[in-house]
C-alpha cells in the first residue's frame, strides 16, 4: 500500500484529503506544519507528499529541499490558495512535480497522484535545483497558464532548446525571459533576434557577425548576436520567417554548437542557450516545403504553447489590473477605478491581438482619461461594438447573425490600416505583428489600399 503524507495547516482541508485518499486505498497521514511534516516524512518515508506552501513558521517551499533530500526522495505535489508565476516556478525548480490550487479539485489531484506513483513504480526520479530570481512576471490562474508556469520551472533546470508557440501578442518573449531568469545562465545576457524584422540579407551578419571587408560597408569587425549571447540565452523570435539558407545555418549551430562569422574561415563555439518562438504552424510550413523538418525537431525539444487570450477568459481581470498598475507607473497616472461597463466590454471582445492588444487598449484609455476612472467612452469602437453584440445576443439575436472570429479579425485589421493611412509599419506596431504576418493577412482577407496607394511602399 502506497504511503502518502498531507502537510497542511488547514486542519479541515488536511482531514478531507486524508479521508479521500484513504478511500482510494492509500495509507495516508497528516501534519499541520512544515517541521512536524518533515519529522513524519523522515519516520514514515512516504512515496508522495502533498505539501501546502503557506503555513505558520516555515513554508512548504522552505522544507521542500529537505524532503527531496530524503532517501528515497518522495514525489511532491504543492497545494496553495495563491496564484502567481514565480512561486510555481520556484516550487518546480526545488523538486515539486505538480502544483494544484485550492480549493483542491479532487479529479485533478487523483490524476496527479496516479501519474506520480506510476512514475515511482517506473523508478523515474526528477532532480532538484535552486530557485529562480524574480525579474519577469506573467499573470494567470487558468489551467492552461498553470501548465505554462510548471513547464517553465521544469525546462529552466537544463539548457534544452525550447520552442515557444502561440499567436502574436500572447507573451512568448516573456516566457523566454522567465526561462532564462530561472535557469543556470540567469547572470548571463539575454539577447533577442527578431528574424522577421531584420532584412534577410543582413540577418546572417546580425546573428553571426562579420569581419572587416566581408561585404560592402563592412568597415570593421562586428560581433553577432550569438557571440554577444555567450554565457546566456539567445531568443530567436519569429523563427518561422527564416529563409531556407538561414535555416541551414541555424541547424548547424544547433548540431555542432558553432557558427562562422561572415568573411571568416574560423568557426566560433557558442554556449548560449537557444530559445525560439513562432506564431505560425511550423508543421504546416514543413508540409509546404517552407521549413526544414530536421530543424523543427532540433528546435522543438520542448514545446511551450501559449493559449490565446480568448481561451483564458478567467485571467482577464488579473491581467487588466496588472497591466494598469504598470501603465500607472510608466505614465505616472493614477487610475484607481474601472467602470463595470469597461470590464463587460473587455470580457465580450475576442482579442485577436491577445495580451498585447489589451495592453495597447488600456494604454490609450489611460492616456485619454482626465480622471481616476476608466469609462467605456475611452474604449475604441470595436470594443464598444462587442458589448452591443453581446447584449443583442442575450436578447435573442440568432447565432447565424453574429460575426465569426475571422470576420472580426479582418474588420479590425482593416480599421487599423485605414486609421494609419495604410502605413504597414504603423499598422504592425498597433496590431503587434510582423510585416510578413500583416502581408499574409492582407492577402488572406483581400485587403488592399484604395487606388493602389500604399503608405509603406518604400
Amino acid at each position: 500500500m502506497s504511503r502518502i503524507l498531507v502537510v497542511d495547516d488547514d486542519q479541515a482541508s488536511a482531514r478531507m484529503l486524508q479521508l479521500h485518499l484513504r478511500s482510494q486505498g492509500f495509507d495516508t497521514a497528516i501534519a499541520h506544519d512544515a517541521d512536524s511534516g518533515l519529522a513524519q516524512a523522515r519516520d514514515r518515508l512516504p512515496e508522495l507528499v502533498i505539501l501546502d506552501i503557506r503555513m505558520p513558521g516555515r513554508s512548504g517551499l522552505d522544507v521542500l529541499p529537505e524532503l527531496k533530500a530524503l532517501e528515497p526522495a518522495p514525489h511532491i505535489i504543492m497545494i496553495t490558495a495563491f496564484h502567481d508565476m514565480q512561486t510555481t516556478i520556484e516550487a518546480m525548480q526545488k523538486g515539486a512535480e505538480d502544483y494544484i490550487h485550492k480549493p483542491v479539485d479532487i479529479d485533478e489531484l487523483d490524476a496527479a497522484v496516479e501519474r506520480l506513483l506510476d512514475a515511482r513504480r517506473s523508478d523515474h526520479l526528477v532532480p532538484t535545483e535552486d530557485a529562480a530570481g524574480e525579474r519577469f512576471q506573467m499573470v494567470g490562474r487558468s489551467r492552461a497558464m498553470k501548465e505554462v508556469f510548471k513547464t517553465i520551472g521544469l525546462v529552466a533546470r537544463s539548457t534544452t532548446t525550447v520552442l515557444i508557440t502561440g499567436e502574436s501578442g500572447t507573451g512568448k518573449e516573456l516566457v523566454a525571459r522567465a526561462i532564462h531568469d530561472a535557469g543556470e545562465n540567469a547572470a548571463g545576457p539575454f539577447v533577442v533576434v527578431n528574424c522577421a524584422a531584420v532584412v534577410e540579407t543582413l540577418l546572417e551578419s546580425d546573428m553571426f557577425g562579420h569581419e572587416k571587408g566581408a561585404f560592402t560597408g563592412a568597415a570593421g569587425r562586428q560581433p553577432g548576436k550569438f557571440a554577444l549571447a555567450q554565457g546566456g540565452t539567445i531568443f530567436l523570435d519569429e523563427v518561422g520567417e527564416m529563409s531556407p539558407a538561414m535555416q541551414a545555418k541555424l541547424l548547424r549551430v544547433l548540431q555542432y554548437k558553432e557558427f562562422t562569422p561572415l568573411g571568416s574561415k574560423a568557426a566560433q563555439h557558442t554556449d548560449a542557450r537557444i530559445i525560439a518562438a513562432t506564431n505560425v504552424a511550423l508543421g504546416e510550413r514543413v508540409a509546404q516545403g517552407a521549413f526544414r523538418e530536421d530543424l523543427l525537431y532540433r528546435l522543438q525539444v520542448v514545446n511551450v504553447h501559449l493559449p490565446p487570450l480568448r481561451e483564458r477568459a478567467e485571467d482577464l481581470d488579473d491581467l487588466v489590473h496588472a497591466l494598469l498598475a504598470r501603465i500607472n507607473r510608466d505614465l505616472r497616472s493614477s487610475i484607481t477605478h474601472i467602470d463595470q461597463a469597461v470590464l463587460d466590454c473587455l470580457a465580450a471582445y475576442a482579442w485577436p491581438g491577445n495580451v498585447r492588444e489589451l495592453e495597447n487598449v488600456l494604454l490609450k484609455a489611460v492616456a485619454l482619461s482626465a480622471g481616476s476612472t476608466l469609462t467605456a467612452e475611452l474604449l475604441p469602437d470595436e470594443l464598444r461594438g462587442s458589448c452591443a453584440i453581446d447584449a443583442s445576443a442575450a436578447a435573442g439575436t440568432p447565432a447565424a447573425a453574429l460575426d465569426s472570429l475571422a470576420d472580426m479579425e479582418r474588420n479590425h485589421v482593416a480599421r487599423v490600416l485605414q486609421a494609419t493611412g495604410w502605413h504597414r509599419g504603423e499598422a504592425c506596431a498597433i496590431l503587434g505583428i510582423s510585416r510578413p504576418r500583416l502581408r499574409r493577412m492582407m492577402r488572406e482577407y483581400g485587403l488592399s489600399p484604395p487606388g493602389g496607394f500604399d503608405g509603406d511602399d518604400t
